[in-house]
């Protein structure tokens, strides 16, 4: 919707000034209105749910079906003797509980990466450009993009001069593609690469 629309407009429906861009009080009332500029993360996996999908590669289901095979013909044969079963068992789960233990591990690491090093995003707010966490980020505000940045949220581009954005985590295009601000998209058109 809003590439369809001119930059008055656009300042008009959001209520925000170019300029000034938001004061506080806006600030918090859009955050308790909209949330945090954030993605939902997915619901977390049981411990249960992670232990039964390291059963889930071909080799281990072959070793649990051999270890199955075993203890039958070892019983239909009146011998009795489990062991192979036994220890094949125990090695399966044996390695699932190292899978599980090494997926909770990594988890933790990259939520510690993501907790260290959260985006900034320069925004202006009440006349005043200060640095910010990205996930403070509500609709209106005024970003100010720099060379290196990353797009800190889904915005509409007020003014730019020559800039090119790399979108190849979205699009798997490998070359940066120039953006215009003046760009006025006609309504019910696919969103697709502008030069």
């Amino acid at each position: 919707m809003w590439e369809t629309l001119r930059k008055e407009e656009i300042l008009k429906k959001l209520e925000t000034n170019e300029k000034y861009g938001l004061n506080q009080d806006d600030v918090r009332k859009r955050r308790e209105k909209y949330g945090k500029n954030k993605l939902r993360d997915k619901p977390k996996e049981s411990l249960f749910v992670k232990f039964m999908k390291q059963f889930n590669d071909f080799m281990i289901i072959i070793l649990v079906i051999a270890s199955i095979v075993s203890a039958v013909v070892s019983k239909w044969q009146g011998e009795n003797d489990y062991v192979d079963s036994i220890i094949i068992i125990a090695i399966v789960v044996l390695n699932a509980i190292m899978g599980v233990i090494q997926e909770a591990k990594a988890e933790k690491s990259i939520e510690a990466l993501q907790e260290m090093t959260p985006p900034k995003a320069k925004v202006t707010r009440e006349g005043i450009t200060k640095e910010v966490n990205a996930e403070e980020l509500v609709p209106g505000d005024i970003i100010t993009l720099e060379a290196g940045n990353y797009v800190p949220a889904d915005c509409r581009m007020l003014e730019c001069f020559n800039l090119k954005i790399e979108e190849s985590s979205l699009t798997g295009e490998t070359e940066p593609v120039l953006k215009d601000a003046d760009k006025i998209c006609k309504p019910n058109i696919a969103l697709r690469r502008y030069e």
